[in-house]
Parts: structure tokens; C-alpha cells; sequence
């Protein structure tokens, strides 16, 4: 079993917003400025132009003031593509007791591993593609034997972390960044906090998280027990869920005009994020400024591990989850041969290349239903139904104007086309609809709306999926 005084914490890297965001003149500045003071405002707006890492707590920092760590760095990008490994540490030995109270984090002291991505960004320097890797995740930690893969951290540091992770997805890391957890809070309070959505109530002590399911603002804290909890029913999973939407949270907040405009907002968010990084190489993110000038938010794209068992028992005892080997080697071959995880490779069936529409994982969708028929009961029904299936409906359904709908419709706003099509493929016989709406709605019909049971995914004798789970950043905000 888990050792109960192990604690989360959710540091992450993401995206979201819609499209890159370049700053562009500011205040008139002295003629003479230091070279220290250019490099400095260089990395600024290099990073401010994409935006992508702003969840980590890595954005726009100056080079005096990022640490360095050995990470075991030791191969440089061979071209434009670059392979980065974010590893979010919770470091509680300089927290008083009362931070550690007020985080929920316990009193224990030294740091561990709590959240580990992938992140590969394009040769083009156009795209970037982002793999949270489950802290769960059963594998063989180098010198070590069989352990889970956050353990690596605890046992050699940084360096064998680095080498756990290059084992187990095949790619070369190029880069190392660590962030501490105190930056996720401060960033979150910087920004006046952040827009999440539960459809299921969550009740954990351990994370001081009490939430009713619907629609909430998170300040820093309370963001802080929403991404590290696990007191759902998918545990880790779900957990993963919750952070990605969190960070596409964030980059919606601070890349909204409300931030960007105003002087004082800016530079405190700026400032809080500095001083919570280490990076390996030690060249300030001069580097990763460059690379990510041209990456447009919409151009993000996280993507899922394939699983093959999410309740693996180990000899030990404890719960973990197993890789589908064969497809996320495959994933990871597509990733470092800079292909796009969305869609279907040359060698896939026409069937498969059908149902490649829907790829948003339904836990990543969050809808409303309501009842456009008289038939009463038969909107809670079908709320019922979708969230037995995975999908998001914290609100009660509700009810259309007009009670005539002879077929369900699934309608969508602008940009929700392809959630949408995951909706409709849950409800056979379901119309799709485009509306001048925000978000999905499900309006059912008259045809009392049968939604499909879910397919199981964690067959140890599963395929490897042609087209892997993914979700763009743009398309993991929660909307209103």
C-alpha cells in the first residue's frame, strides 16, 4: 500500500489560451542599459511570447537568480528538437511549521518527486508536446530493481531520475528542470487565483480540500490540495486530469489582458516565480527562451501514457499502474520523430482512421445537459449516464424553452468540435450541432438517449492505439 505520510504536491508545465502572445513596447527606457538588464528582458519576452511553461513556475527568470543542478545532462539537442524533463519536488525542509500546516504537507522533512512530464518541443520550434508520466507508474529504476517511478528521486536524486526516465521512454533528455512546490501557490495568488471544475464532489483531509462538484475560483492553496489529491476514484489518474487543467487555468489567466496590461500585475507575477527553479544545463534558459518563440499555445498538446493495467498489485503490496509497453514505445517514437500524436499513422485501417475523431479523453469534457422533451426524469438519467461513462456534468440538468425535440442533440461553441464528437460517439444516434453557445450541451430527445457503456482500456492484452489520447491545450480550459 501507499505510505500514508506521503504527501502530493502539483507542479506542472501546460498550456492553454488561444494563440501565441507577444509583448510589444512597454514604458520608454533609459538609452543605456546594462548587458545583464537586456539579456535579462531577452528571456522575458522570449518566454512571455509562448507562454508554455508558465505552470511550472520556470517562466521569466533571470539567470542570476535560477539555480543549477547535476542533473547528469549530458547530450545537447542534435537539432532544433529538444526533449525536457520537468520534475516537480516537494521540499518542505526550509518550511516553518506553520507553512507546512497551511499546505497540508506534513512534518517530515528532505524531498521527493511528486510530479514528473516529458516534454518534447518540435525541430520547427512550432509544437510542443507534453507526457505527465504517472507517479505510480511500475518500473525498473536503474541499480534498484522494480519500484515505482517517483521513488527514482528518493533514492539517487535528480541523476537517477534523469536515468529512470530515459529507460523507460526510450528518449534522450536534453534538459532538466526542477521546480519546488511554494512556486505553484505563489503563482496562483499572483494571478488572483484560477477557474477549476469538479464533476464530483471532493472531500479529502489530507490535502484540506472540500469541494462541492461545479465551478470554482482556487486561490493558491486550495489550487495548490486540487492538484496534488487523489481522493477520487481514479486516484492518480484523475489527479493528472485535475493538474492539466489547472495549468491550461493558469496560462488563461496570465496570458488575459487583465495580466499582461497591467504593469504591477505583471511584475508580480514575474517576481514570484523566482528563485523555486533549478535547471541542468546551467545557461540561465537562454536556450529554451529561444526555442519557444514560436510556439503558439494552440500548438500544445498534452498526451496520455498507455496503460495496460491501473491496478497492478506489486510484490509489496502496493497499487501501481503498468505501462502498455508497446504502444507508449510506439508514442514515444512518434514524439522524438516530431509527428503529430493527433493523427492516424499512414498504416492505419479505414476504421481506425473513423474513429480517430474522438480522441478527448471524457474526463477532459465538461457539459450540461438538459431536457428537451416532457418525459420527466429523463435529463437526470441521462446526466447520470455521461458521468458513469467519465464525462464532466457538475451542474443538475435543466430544462430547454421548448419541450419538442424529437432527436438528442449535442451542440457545441466555437473550438468544441472535437470534444464534441467524443460526446456524440458516448450517445449513439446523436446529432451533432454547432450553436453560438460556450461549451457543450447535450438537449435530449424525444429517442430517450441510450449512452453507450465505456470501453475498458486497461487490458493487458489491449493493441496499441494507432491514434494515442491526446488533448490540446486550448481545448483543456474549463469553461464556463
Amino acid at each position: 500500500m501507499r505510505d500514508p505520510s506521503e504527501e502530493d504536491a502539483g507542479v506542472h508545465v501546460g498550456g492553454d489560451a488561444y494563440g501565441g502572445v507577444r509583448l510589444a513596447g512597454g514604458r520608454p527606457r533609459k538609452p543605456r542599459k546594462s548587458a545583464r538588464a537586456r539579456r535579462r528582458n531577452a528571456i522575458v519576452g522570449g518566454l512571455l511570447s509562448a507562454g508554455v511553461l508558465v505552470g511550472t513556475g520556470v517562466v521569466w527568470a533571470t539567470p542570476r537568480q535560477i539555480g543549477s543542478v547535476d542533473a547528469g545532462v549530458s547530450q545537447t539537442a542534435p537539432r532544433g528538437a529538444e526533449n525536457i524533463l520537468l520534475v516537480g519536488v516537494d521540499k518542505r525542509d526550509d518550511l516553518t511549521r506553520k507553512k507546512q500546516n497551511e499546505l497540508k504537507l506534513g512534518r517530515e522533512a528532505g524531498q521527493r518527486t511528486d510530479t514528473m512530464m516529458v516534454i518534447h518541443l518540435s525541430e520547427d520550434h512550432s509544437k510542443a508536446t507534453v507526457v505527465s508520466l504517472p507517479r505510480d507508474t511500475w518500473t525498473t529504476v536503474p541499480g534498484q530493481g522494480d519500484h515505482k517511478i517517483n521513488s527514482a528521486y528518493q533514492f539517487g536524486g535528480p541523476k537517477l531520475a534523469l536515468q529512470t526516465v530515459k529507460q523507460a521512454t526510450g528518449l534522450e533528455i536534453h534538459r532538466y528542470i526542477e521546480v519546488n512546490v511554494l512556486g505553484f501557490v505563489d503563482v496562483v495568488d499572483s494571478l488572483g487565483g484560477v477557474t477549476v471544475c469538479t464533476p464530483v464532489a471532493i472531500n479529502d483531509p489530507k490535502t484540506g480540500l472540500n469541494l462541492a462538484a461545479g465551478t470554482h475560483e482556487l486561490m493558491g492553496v486550495q489550487a495548490l490540495g486540487y492538484a496534488r489529491t487523489r481522493a477520487t476514484a481514479r486516484s492518480d489518474l484523475d489527479r493528472i486530469d485535475r493538474q492539466q487543467q489547472v495549468i491550461s487555468a493558469l496560462l488563461d489567466r496570465a496570458l488575459s489582458a487583465g495580466t499582461l496590461a497591467n504593469p504591477a500585475k505583471l511584475a508580480s507575477f514575474v517576481n514570484t516565480t523566482l528563485g523555486t527553479v533549478k535547471v541542468d544545463p546551467d545557461d540561465g534558459l537562454l536556450g529554451l527562451a529561444a526555442q519557444l518563440r514560436d510556439v503558439k499555445l494552440d500548438n500544445v498538446q498534452f498526451a496520455d501514457v498507455p496503460l495496460a493495467d491501473v491496478d497492478f498489485k506489486t510484490p509489496t503490496g502496493e497499487s501501481a499502474v503498468l505501462w502498455d509497453k508497446q504502444a507508449a514505445r510506439e508514442m514515444f517514437r512518434r514524439i522524438e520523430a516530431d509527428e503529430d500524436l493527433a493523427k492516424p499513422t499512414p498504416t492505419a485501417s479505414p476504421s481506425a482512421k473513423a474513429s480517430a475523431k474522438a480522441t478527448i479523453p471524457p474526463q477532459r469534457i465538461s457539459l450540461k445537459v438538459l431536457n428537451g422533451t416532457p418525459i420527466n426524469g429523463l435529463g437526470a438519467r441521462t446526466r447520470t449516464a455521461l458521468i458513469a461513462y467519465g464525462f464532466q456534468v457538475p451542474d443538475q440538468a435543466g430544462n430547454t424553452p421548448r419541450k419538442d425535440f424529437a432527436k438528442t442533440l449535442v451542440r457545441y461553441g466555437a473550438g468544441r468540435e472535437d470534444s464534441a464528437r467524443t460526446v456524440a460517439a458516448a450517445i449513439p444516434g446523436a446529432e451533432l450541432r454547432q450553436a453560438d453557445i460556450n461549451g457543450i450541451e447535450v438537449v435530449t430527445g424525444s429517442d430517450q438517449p441510450k449512452v453507450a457503456k465505456p470501453k475498458s482500456t486497461s487490458s493487458p492484452s489491449a493493441k496499441p492505439s494507432v491514434t494515442p489520447t491526446t488533448q490540446t491545450a486550448t481545448q483543456n480550459i474549463c469553461k464556463k
